[in-house]
């Protein structure tokens, strides 16, 4: 069996120094216009600003989180105080009053406090209670931040804090009267890959103080469009744009006021109200929902 398998393989090798070997054949990866030679090739970046916050729950799955608080509770054993706590014990007392406060949290304020420890409402020695200073520390402690900024109160699309909870896109406005909204982009150079123009582009129209990444080498998508009678760039009657998508890690566009006029950090619903219909219809699909 295993010089049958031996002459087998010894075949296989003869064949295959019998094939002829591939001859490479050089060809140009980097276009700057279509092969038609009237179609303009461009690269724009979909830059995202992802959710830095975590979803609101649903009613539902504020029920489903506190049904299964209130079931492992139920389940779980007793914390045996004995073996803590010196019995009578200022630690004891005080851990028995934030126990009941977690079970009536947990199970509403009519139930029954499982751990029959004594807490005393009021101190022996004419001061402060235990529960009173228990929520005296409680207000001391630092409370966390709404879950609304400010710049969702004053509705401040340049601001990255605003939609904490929403996946927020960069758009930037040209200087023009229709098709002024859209994102960064702008034409290929020689010798440059589409991905590495994209965030050339980027960075001119919004300025170098960005810490950005471009997600992988191949596009999102693409979008075709021809160009007005009166607007056409270098006698190309269409254009092409070829979007990827980026992540910003630091910074804030800052536009030079020029070739840009303005920009938004918007979630996608916004998006649709700042663009032009066709081009929502081409981009909509590469945004994410959330």
């Amino acid at each position: 069996m295993l010089l049958e398998l031996f002459q087998l393989s010894q075949r296989s090798l003869t064949r295959q120094k019998g094939i002829p070997r591939r001859t490479l054949v050089p060809f140009n990866t980097f276009a700057t216009i279509a092969n038609d030679g009237k179609t303009r090739i461009v690269a724009a970046t979909i830059l995202n600003r992802a959710p830095i916050l975590t979803p609101t729950l649903e009613p539902f799955e504020e029920a489903y989180y506190d049904y299964q608080a209130r079931l492992a509770r139920a389940i779980s054993t007793p914390l045996p105080t004995d073996a803590y706590f010196k019995p009578g014990s200022l630690l004891e007392r005080r851990y028995a009053l934030e126990e009941r406060q977690r079970e009536k949290a947990a199970f509403g304020q009519d139930f029954t406090p499982t751990i029959g420890l004594s807490v005393e409402e009021t101190d022996k020695s004419g001061g402060k209670s235990l529960a009173d200073q228990l929520e005296e520390e409680a207000s001391l402690e630092e409370k966390p931040m709404p879950r609304r900024h400010r710049a969702d109160e004053e509705n401040d699309v340049k601001s990255l804090d605003r939609a904490g909870e929403r996946n927020l896109y960069l758009l930037v406005k040209k200087p023009r009267k229709t098709n002024a909204w859209q994102f960064p982009q702008g034409g290929i150079e020689r010798e440059e890959a589409l991905h590495q123009a994209a965030l050339r582009e980027l960075k001119e129209e919004c300025g170098p103080n960005m810490d950005v990444w471009i997600v992988g080498r191949q596009p999102v998508g693409h979008y075709g469009y021809a160009y007005p009678k009166d607007g056409k760039i270098e006698n190309f009657d269409s254009a092409k744009v070829y979007f990827f998508k980026g992540h910003i890690l630091a910074g804030q566009c800052k536009p030079d006021g020029k070739e840009i006029t303005d920009f938004a950090w918007l979630t996608k619903q916004e998006i649709q109200k700042y663009v032009e219909p066709h081009y929502w219809e081409a981009v909509k699909d590469m945004l994410s929902d959330s």
